[in-house]
């Protein structure tokens, strides 16, 4: 096909989409985002665009229309089946039609088809949705525009969303993007994990800004934005006039009051941490937790990053708690066949097992580890606190979502989203149904910080007996929205939504009192509010609140909507469809659609379906999507090998396209390298097949290939070679195939300097010295007629290990016994930078061993990484609490000799002993 305007699909196909124009408008907490997509047609054909693209999964889509010249179509909300039949119906007729729909599986996908787009016709797209902005724990308010939609892993037998994916950097459309922040307060700053303009401000009062991202946006993460205000998140009310078009009484045509709540909870009941609980880690070891954390050289992976977070977390657990680690892929593992009790054996037990684990599970199931979670029975006085670590690739979001809602009573449920393209509409359900806490680490975050946060969340007592009353004039009465509050943490807000019925007379006001108990201690708070509506808030509380209702509907089943009586089948479907169509909300049962009848010309010829890529920045699956690829017990990043199965030009490595590229297409996605547990030993295999169907028995049959790597991939291509580079860091093999005629032509690799590997790979980097490559013999099994039925090359790259030096701090904390203490030997003396000899001759010589290495410790953590002391606060105040019990008369001589020792000068009084 001949490209007419440039930009070409992984399949050498136009991309009609030409750019993307962004423009975002947040109101102190409250963020509205405008999305302009404008198409081309350069073709000599009539084209459907289909684009499938992320998006926050809690936001309010409340806007859908499209120019085309001088008219402008705005959209209308239907039932979803409606809207595909209509949208059908005005293709096959010759009419140009838009639908914009929500994925079934997660709110978080939408798919946008623009249809019956003629030659050197042009397209103007515009979206706009209303979403909260989430609080984190240096109080900044965090945006989030989702650029990365990875591939979600659907389970076996379930149906995904079809996305279209290529490298970052081959995205064939441009990004612009810029924002307005305002607010009663001033605004501090504005920071993002992109590349910005600076922030302007358009006041004196610095309550108005502006700030725009920077050209050449690559696509290769979300732009995130981190706003910040002076006196942040005090409590407010904000109350909007209903739509002038809509029936009073209804929730269009009624004033709504939005409600932020930031309770402040007495500093004594904080700083007491409870004593008690059952910790269940689960930890997600699907191949896409393999990818490095950011796209910075050296960067630690997202497994490697969970394993050091499960280090501080098993350290920072108090005695007489209870634990377990659970860890999933498309199967599931545990430690430990019940929850243990939390002890210097266990520990151990448990951080060995941890040091051990790889993203080596396949794909990402995690609806069967959660559901035997919940199957074992509670522990008496012991409450259940899970933790759930995922970079949040799975197609069932919903059906995850609705058990942990069901066992919501049982636990509280913290969730943390690793990584870009991390799903919202899981990581942020997980916690809202589960009564915890959501975080998302992206970029350069580290995990260990907002992971602490969460344990102190769960170790601080619940909230209990929550109750809000409204205080308001005669004659107005108040229907509450939300769901109830059935969770408070301390510095997170609380939204409350609901609507106002009657008249109030002018200038009055209201009242909303927020009672709970904390550890046994009676609060409330109490918040005055101005019945008068806010001028020019549009009606962004109008649709944030039918989102919110559409989101608590979508959740139940059939059987909770109807008051009484046996359930109609789909009564919850029509009650969502109903609010969704007269809020102009969208929903899972609901789609946009728009139809241009306006020009009454039908369009001519045959319609081309053109899919718009998204951008996969950090790794493609062969064939398998979430579970699929591997190298080196680690998945293919998409900048380096492009995906499986893209025929001619599907394939490449580090530029150069690889022929003729394999297509991994059968059941078995396994790889064609895989790593024994030590990460040293590299096995790879290379089977001779006609077609797919002779490939059918490959790993499962005693042949050598499946002895190495329990069912490598099936390959449906004749003949390929695997052959294999090192990135310069020589922590990333990159694995590429190109044709090779026999086996014999493979005997010399690994032999000699210039092996004809080397040669057929013109161009590629060699191995570095610091790896030694041997090659053995190839094993062929003739038949009869000398023909070679089935050939296996098993390579091996013993890799001399070159581990990055650990981080000090995780040194110094994998030291650190289950009691809280240290003991005096010479890796603390290492890990505090002394050796033994100076460690042991300044000890003063009245106090015992332990308690002298525990001080040593704490200076050291109080001297020198007080950056990061919300990583290792918990597990200090476990070991000032171990000090106290022995009543060591020597502690402030002890002090004075550890701050000598180590050049600091770190107070008795500030180590809280």
């Amino acid at each position: 096909m001949e490209n007419c305007c440039g930009l070409l699909t992984s399949k050498q196909e136009p991309v009609p989409l030409k750019s993307v124009e962004v423009e975002l408008e947040v109101r102190d907490h409250v963020a509205t985002v405008v999305s302009t997509l404008n198409y081309e047609n350069k073709e000599d054909k009539p084209l459907e665009a289909v684009f499938v693209f992320p998006m926050p999964g809690d936001a309010a889509v409340c806007h859908f229309s499209a120019t085309i010249g001088q008219t402008q179509i705005v959209a209308e909300v239907k039932e979803k089946q409606k809207a595909r039949e209509e949208y059908d119906d005005a293709l096959s007729s010759g009419q140009q039609a838009f639908l914009l729909e929500e994925s079934d599986q997660s709110p978080d996908i939408f798919s946008l088809s623009v249809g019956s787009l003629p030659p050197g016709e042009s397209a103007s797209i515009r979206l706009e949705y209303v979403t909260e902005l989430a609080v984190q724990a240096d109080e900044g308010l965090r945006f989030v525009l989702p650029a990365v939609l990875n591939p979600r892993y659907h389970p076996q037998g379930s149906e995904g969303v079809q996305v279209t994916s290529v490298p970052a950097s081959l995205v064939p459309y441009s990004l612009s993007f810029s924002a307005r922040v305002s607010s009663p307060r001033p605004v501090s700053k504005v920071e993002s994990n992109c590349p910005m303009d600076p922030l302007k401000y358009l006041n004196t009062e610095q309550s108005q800004a502006t700030v725009k991202l920077a050209a050449g946006h690559k696509f290769d993460k979300d732009v995130e934005l981190l706003i910040y205000y002076k006196d942040a998140h005090q409590p407010t009310a904000v109350v909007e006039a209903g739509q002038t078009s809509a029936k009073p009484g209804t929730l269009m045509g009624d004033p709504l009051v939005m409600l932020s709540l930031y309770p402040e909870f007495p500093q004594a009941v904080m700083s007491s941490l409870a004593s008690c609980g059952e910790f269940v880690f689960l930890l997600d070891r699907s191949g896409s937790m393999g990818v490095p954390m950011n796209n910075n050289e050296g960067s630690q992976t997202r497994i490697g990053s969970a394993r050091d977070t499960l280090l501080l977390l098993l350290k920072s657990i108090p005695m007489g708690c209870y634990f377990n680690i659970y860890s999933f892929g498309s199967s599931y593992e545990h430690i430990f066949p019940k929850s243990v009790e939390y002890s210097e054996k266990t520990m151990e037990e448990a951080l060995k097992k941890v040091e051990g684990m790889e993203d080596d599970l396949g794909g990402t199931e995690i609806l069967e580890a959660l559901k035997h979670i919940y199957s074992q029975a509670c522990i008496p006085n012991q409450p259940r606190q899970l933790f759930v670590f995922t970079d949040g690739e799975v197609g069932n979001t919903k059906e995850v979502i609705n058990l942990v809602k069901k066992n919501s009573a049982s636990h509280r449920c913290f969730s943390f989203g690793i990584g870009e393209g991390a799903s919202s509409a899981l990581i942020n359900g997980l916690a809202k149904e589960g009564g915890g806490h959501a975080q998302f680490i992206t970029g350069i975050d580290r995990m260990q910080p907002k992971v602490m946060q969460s344990l102190r969340f769960a170790l601080q007592p619940a909230v209990v007996d929550i109750s809000v009353k409204w205080d308001l004039p005669k004659g107005v009465s108040v229907s509450v929205l939300s769901p109830p509050i059935t969770t408070l943490f301390q510095g997170q807000r609380s939204l409350i939504y609901a609507q106002l019925t009657g008249q109030s007379p002018k200038a009055a006001e209201g009242s909303v009192t927020v009672k709970y108990s904390l550890a046994g201690h009676p609060s409330q708070n109490k918040l005055h509010f101005n019945l008068k509506p806010a001028e020019d808030s549009g009606l962004t509380v109008h649709r944030l609140a039918a989102r919110t209702l559409i989101r608590s509907l979508e959740m139940v089943e059939d059987e909770e909507v109807v008051e009484g009586g046996e359930p109609d089948e789909g009564v919850k479907k029509k009650k969502v469809v109903e609010l969704s169509v007269q809020s102009g909300v969208s929903s899972a049962f609901t789609a946009f659609i728009a139809v241009n009848k306006g020009s009454g010309e039908t369009i001519q010829g045959p319609l081309v379906r053109r899919n718009v890529p998204t951008p996969m920045p950090m790794m493609a699956m062969c064939g398998g999507g979430a579970s699929g690829g591997r190298m080196m017990g680690r998945p293919i990043p998409m900048p380096m090998m492009a995906m499986c199965g893209g025929g001619a030009s599907g394939g490449g490595m580090m530029g150069r396209p690889i022929p003729r590229m394999v297509s991994c297409s059968m059941p078995m996605r396994r790889t064609v390298m895989e790593a024994s547990p030590s990460a040293q030993m590299v096995n790879v295999g290379v089977m001779e097949a006609q077609s797919c169907k002779s490939m059918e028995s490959c790993g499962r049959r005693n042949c050598s290939m499946s002895k190495k790597s329990k069912g490598m991939v099936s390959c449906s291509m004749p003949m390929r070679r695997t052959v294999m580079e090192a990135s310069p860091s020589a922590q990333m093999v990159n694995v590429g195939v190109i044709e090779a005629q026999s086996c014999k032509s493979m005997e010399s690799c690994g032999r000699r300097k210039n092996c004809s590997m080397s040669k057929k790979s013109k161009g590629m980097k060699t191995l570095l010295t610091a790896m030694r490559r041997t090659v053995s013999s190839c094993v062929r099994r003739p038949t009869s007629k000398g023909v070679v039925q089935r050939e296996s090359l098993n390579c091996s790259l013993d890799i001399e290990p070159q581990q990055p030096p650990r981080d000090p701090l995780l040194q110094l904390v994998s030291l650190q016994k289950a009691s809280g203490c240290w003991e005096l030997d010479p890796a603390l003396a290492a890990a505090v930078g002394k050796t033994s000899e100076e460690v042991e001759n300044t000890k003063p010589a009245s106090e015992n061993k332990e308690v002298w290495a525990t001080i040593l410790a704490l200076i050291w953590l109080h001297g020198f990484k007080m950056d990061a002391q919300k990583e290792w606060e918990l597990l200090a105040m476990k070991a000032v609490s171990w000090l106290r019990a022995p009543n060591a008369p020597c502690v402030a001589e002890c002090v004075e000799a550890g701050n000598t020792l180590l050049g600091c000068k770190v107070q008795k009084d500030a180590l809280g002993i």
